[in-house]
């Protein structure tokens, strides 16, 4: 072989066991969770801030746990996990957000603004911290849990915690997304309860 033709047959040798080790990201899970409202406005439904009260959610802060698109699993008071092949179809306070948005809109018939309609007038402002939204291990449970700020009308600040715990049959994908699913629809009713009363 003609030294000229070695080298770059050499240079590609040395490259084959680098390519095997190199990851341009993780490989997708086979489908992507996400949390749907079990109440909803009925489509055609017209909603005026002529006739009904108003209110702006905020997207809620989070952990740095939370902060992803993993599910997470709290092993112990000090350790936390991630469930295999489980992954959100966007970060879990933007689903809690529209969750509490479409729940909060159908039962209490409030005008649920965005931050951008709400600029002129806000009308009451709910808020808070997305404190769990994953499961723990130690009881096969769904956890959501959600430290609200409300102010309501005339700047009067009300603060309360909810927290849902449902069952899950093993931690997996499938159950996990539909335990999480009912946790945070049991947590969305019952803001709505308080923010409509």
């Amino acid at each position: 072989m003609h030294p000229r033709t070695l080298k770059p047959s050499l240079a590609l040798l040395a490259m084959a066991p680098l390519s095997a080790c190199v990851s341009f990201g993780a490989k997708p899970p086979p489908s992507l969770l996400t949390i749907t409202s079990a109440a909803a406005i009925p489509a055609g439904q017209t909603q005026s801030s002529a006739t009904a009260k108003t209110i702006t959610i905020l997207v809620p802060a989070v952990s740095q746990a939370l902060a992803t698109q993993r599910v997470p699993v709290q092993t112990s008071d000090t350790s936390i996990a991630y469930v295999v092949n489980a992954q959100w179809v966007e970060p879990p306070a933007r689903l809690f957000a529209r969750l509490l948005s479409d729940t909060i809109a159908a039962k209490t018939g409030r005008v649920v603004l965005s931050t951008a309609q709400a600029l002129s007038d806000p009308g009451a402002r709910l808020t808070g911290e997305l404190r769990s939204f994953g499961v723990e291990s130690g009881t096969n449970q769904a956890v959501v849990v959600y430290d609200a700020a409300l102010v309501r009308e005339g700047n009067v600040v009300e603060k309360r915690r909810f927290e849902a715990r449902v069952p899950v049959s093993e931690i997996a994908a499938d159950s996990v997304g539909i335990g999480i699913n009912q946790a945070a629809n049991q947590v969305a009713g019952e803001v709505a309860d308080w923010v409509g009363h």
